[in-house]
């Protein structure tokens, strides 16, 4: 009698080619506001149960970029510390940069070339898109887009509380 596919599957003689751990370790994300109206959402957010993830609030050149990849720049995080964007995107294994629609947030340019450094993935989400005209919308698409993997316009701010559970942060 020849054994099924599953019950092959199954046997001793399969079990070492198992692997003992999760399929999904929690992420270190980090959220970054970047203008007031998302800095308002993510300040709400932050007061969620999170674990891995890290909210922050605004961004501050310390001068421009002296040459490819040669920046300083610092952190806001939602209690007012102040943090070394570099090593905060160097921790982690998403950056969430949110934006409200209508905003040509220049901060996105610093943050994605951080993040490309220290080859972290990126998203942006765009919030209160309701009630903004297209080319309002099309120009934060157009600022965030060169520096997110995953752009979207977020349906409410319970999006973003959603991807963050989802991705265990």
């Amino acid at each position: 009698m020849t054994q099924s596919e599953s019950a092959r599957a199954t046997s001793a003689a399969e079990s070492r080619f198992r692997i003992d751990a999760p399929n999904s370790l929690p992420r270190t994300v980090k959220v970054i506001a970047l203008d007031p109206a998302a800095e308002r959402v993510v300040k709400r957010i932050a007061k969620g149960p999170w674990r891995r993830a890290t909210f922050f609030t605004s961004l501050a050149d310390d001068g421009a970029p002296k040459g490819a990849w040669s920046m300083q720049a610092w952190l806001g995080d939602v209690a007012g510390s102040a943090l070394d964007l570099v090593a905060e995107v160097a921790s982690a294994d998403l950056v969430v940069m949110v934006a409200a629609a209508g905003t040509s947030p220049p901060a996105a340019s610093v943050i994605g070339e951080a993040c490309a450094l220290n080859r972290v993935m990126t998203s942006a989400l765009i919030v209160d898109a309701h009630g903004q005209s297209d080319a309002a919308l099309a120009r934060t698409l157009s600022c965030l887009r060169l520096y997110a993997a995953m752009l979207v316009v977020a349906d409410g701010e319970d999006y973003i509380e959603a991807m963050l559970s989802a991705l265990r942060a």
